[in-house]
């Protein structure tokens, strides 16, 4: 009898206690069993650095303020060039309306754990904080049947929104799936207009649609010179600009995070440590 109500315990665990919001400003969500582990330090940049989105930035930031003071606000999908900045934007925002005196708390959902959202809202519903729910690289494939459950977050259902919770999600693509998976649908459905219309809409739910598009070279060397001056990195103009425009043709590309690899590069090569 004992090793059977064992055996039933863990293939049914209590409900998990309600967790100690004020041990963080940021938790990961796990599922099997249902957690939320709080994140010591989070790992991110000043908000000053991220250089070439000034647009996107303000209006994120302004979102972002108007829900930490309780007033209404949209969830938003930041969408394009990868390495341009999309999840640092999120985690620097996050901070600075936190150093701004609000008591904002940041949750990371993963993709994969999407269809235990709602066990998730439930235990944020229930605190008195604020949150941002933050899903990075959200996409869909064909078979892929998350996505329904990411309109308890968007929309809410019955119970409708939850008010102390805002969703941030960042995708390289602005539908949250790829253009030929769109086209399939189409040209084999009997009416193609209604095939995609149920995952195509999803994106059509997030408020703010903020996209990020490939850098100027004069905004990426800039993105370096600032991270030089804010570690302390010294460097010789001309012998950084060949550099760093050497190092992106051989990268490919040319974005915030191709910056970063560079400034890197650089900071070991003149033996600087980055805190």
């Amino acid at each position: 009898m004992e090793r059977i109500a064992e055996a039933l315990e863990r293939m049914a665990p209590a409900p998990m206690a309600a967790p100690e919001f004020d041990a963080a400003e940021a938790f990961v969500w796990h599922v099997a069993p249902d957690r939320l582990e709080p994140v010591a330090e989070v790992n991110r940049i000043d908000l000053a650095l991220l250089i070439g989105i000034e647009r996107t930035r303000d209006t994120l930031l302004q979102n972002t303020r108007q829900f930490a003071r309780g007033l209404p606000a949209n969830n938003a999908l930041l969408w394009g060039s990868r390495g341009m900045g999309k999840s640092s934007l999120v985690k620097a925002v996050h901070a600075t309306v936190r150093d701004e005196g609000h008591d904002l708390k940041l949750v990371e959902l993963q993709r994969e754990d999407l269809p235990s959202v709602g066990r998730l809202l439930n235990l944020l519903r229930a605190s008195k904080a604020r949150f941002v729910l933050y899903c990075d690289d959200l996409s869909f494939s064909h078979d892929d049947q998350h996505y329904k459950s990411l309109k308890a977050v968007l929309d809410g259902g019955i119970e409708g929104r939850t008010d102390n919770v805002v969703f941030y999600a960042t995708s390289n693509r602005r539908h949250l799936m790829p253009r030929d998976m769109i086209e399939n649908e189409r040209s084999s459905a009997i009416n193609p207009s209604e095939a995609v219309e149920e995952k195509v809409s999803l994106s059509d739910r997030f408020g703010l649609w903020l996209g990020f598009h490939p850098c100027t070279q004069d905004d990426y060397l800039s993105m370096i010179r600032g991270y030089c001056a804010a570690y302390g990195v010294p460097f010789d103009e001309d012998t950084l600009r060949a550099e760093a425009i050497e190092w992106q043709a051989t990268r490919g590309a040319r974005s915030g995070r191709v910056a970063w690899q560079f400034f890197t590069d650089l900071a070991g090569r003149q033996g600087v440590a980055l805190a």
